[in-house]
C-alpha cells in the first residue's frame, strides 16, 4: 500500500502545480475574437440610401464629339491621293487642303463631314467626304491606384466601369505570396464625377457581380482604388497640416491630431468626427476633443484607415456631417494622386478648409 500512497501523493502534487500555473503562471485568458482596438467612442451608421440614377447604367445617348488633340482621317471619294490625317488644334480647329481653319470643337463626326462637304463645294463639284477617328485624346478617364496599369486612358467609345478596370489590366495582385490576393481596398475605392462622389460600391460590383454599380463613365471621371496594405489615418479640416498619418500601435485621437501639427485657432473642438468603415456605409463618431484634452473624457483609440475631421463650425445633422467628411477625404486623395500622376515633383494638396463651409 505504501507505493500506492506515494503515487497518489505525486499525482495530487502535479495537479496542484498545474492548477497554480493555470491561475498565475500564464496570466489572464483573452478572447481571440475581441476587437483588438476597443473604442470608447460611440459609432453610428451614417449612410443614407443613395441609388445610382438609371441613366448612369445606360450608354450615353449624345453622339461623340471632337475636341483638341483628336486625330481624324478625311477622305474625299474618288480622290486619287487617298485619305489624309489632321489633328484638332488647341483652338478647336482643323486645317485641311485649301480650306481655312474650320472650328470642329464639339461637333460630331457626321457634323464635321457635312461641314467639309459644304466648304469643299467651293473648289469641287458635289464632293463626297468620309471622316473617321484615328486617335482620341480629348476624352479621358483617370484610372489610378492598385491597378495593373494605372494611368489616364482615352475614351474612344462608351465605356463601363468594369471595362475601364479591365483596360487598365484589372486589379493589382500580390506578386510575392504565390496567391492572387487583391491589393486594392474596395471599401475605400471611389469614383468622382464633376467634383461629386458617386455612390458606387466596388465590393458589390467586383466581388459579387452586382451590375447595378457598373456605371458608364464620362470624360473626366476619376476612378481610384487605394491599397489594401495601407495603414494610414487621414487627418483633415481645421488642423495646421492636413495629411495622412502612418498608423502605429496604440495610436489615439490626440496623437493623430498632433501629427497634423495640432488644430487651428478656428477649430470647433466640440464636434471632432471620426469616420470608420467603407465610404458607402460609413460609421461616424462625434467626440468633444476639448474634454479629452482637459482630461474630462478618455482619449480615443484609432484604427487603420480611420478618417479624422476637425470642423470649423458646429454641424447639426449627422448624415450631412458624415457626407462632408467623406467628400473632403475623397477630394483630397484625388487631388494628390492626380498631381502625382502628372508630375513626380507635385506638392501634396492640403485641403485645410471644410468643403461646404
Amino acid at each position: 500500500m505504501k507505493p500506492f500512497k506515494q503515487t497518489l501523493l505525486a499525482l495530487t502534487c502535479l495537479l496542484l502545480i498545474a492548477s497554480t500555473a493555470c491561475q498565475t503562471g500564464t496570466g489572464p485568458r483573452f478572447d481571440p475574437y475581441a476587437d483588438p482596438s476597443p473604442s470608447n467612442a460611440e459609432f453610428s451608421k451614417a449612410s443614407q440610401t443613395k441609388k445610382l440614377p438609371p441613366e448612369m447604367l445606360q450608354p450615353p445617348l449624345e453622339p461623340f464629339t471632337l475636341g483638341p488633340g483628336d486625330r481624324i482621317s478625311i477622305d474625299i471619294v474618288e480622290d486619287i491621293y487617298g485619305p489624309s490625317d489632321t489633328v484638332v488644334g488647341p483652338d478647336g480647329k482643323i486645317y485641311y487642303d485649301l480650306l481655312p481653319g474650320l472650328n470642329v470643337w464639339g461637333l460630331s463626326i457626321d457634323e464635321v463631314r457635312t461641314l467639309l462637304e459644304k466648304e469643299l463645294s467651293t473648289y469641287l463639284r458635289s464632293p463626297t467626304v468620309a471622316v473617321n477617328t484615328i486617335w482620341i485624346s480629348s476624352k479621358q478617364v483617370w484610372l489610378l491606384g492598385r491597378l495593373a496599369r494605372p494611368g489616364v486612358y482615352p475614351m474612344r467609345s462608351p465605356m463601363t466601369l468594369i471595362e475601364a478596370i479591365a483596360s487598365a489590366g484589372g486589379l493589382d495582385v500580390s506578386q510575392f505570396t504565390g496567391t492572387t490576393e487583391e491589393l486594392a481596398d474596395l471599401e475605400h475605392s471611389f469614383v468622382i464625377r464633376d467634383g461629386t462622389l458617386l455612390p458606387v460600391d466596388f465590393r458589390q460590383l467586383i466581388h459579387y457581380g452586382d451590375l447595378s454599380h457598373n456605371i458608364y463613365l464620362k470624360s473626366g471621371d476619376y476612378v481610384y482604388l487605394p491599397s489594401s496594405m495601407s495603414k494610414e489615418i487621414m487627418v483633415l479640416g481645421a488642423v495646421n497640416l492636413p495629411r495622412s498619418v502612418g498608423f502605429r500601435n496604440q495610436m489615439t485621437l490626440i496623437s493623430a491630431i498632433a501629427n497634423a501639427e495640432d488644430t487651428t485657432e478656428e477649430a470647433f473642438l466640440a464636434q471632432v468626427a471620426i469616420i470608420r468603415g467603407s465610404l458607402n456605409e460609413p460609421s461616424i463618431a462625434v467626440v468633444n476633443f476639448h474634454d479629452i484634452l482637459e482630461g474630462k473624457a478618455p482619449d480615443i483609440p484609432l484604427q487603420p484607415r480611420d478618417i479624422v475631421y476637425v470642423p470649423f463650425r458646429p454641424h447639426q445633422k449627422l448624415f450631412d456631417y458624415a457626407e462632408l467628411v467623406v467628400n473632403t477625404f475623397v477630394r483630397t486623395v484625388a487631388a494628390n494622386e492626380g498631381a502625382n500622376t502628372v508630375s513626380d515633383r507635385a506638392n501634396p494638396v492640403q485641403l485645410n478648409i471644410g468643403i461646404g463651409n
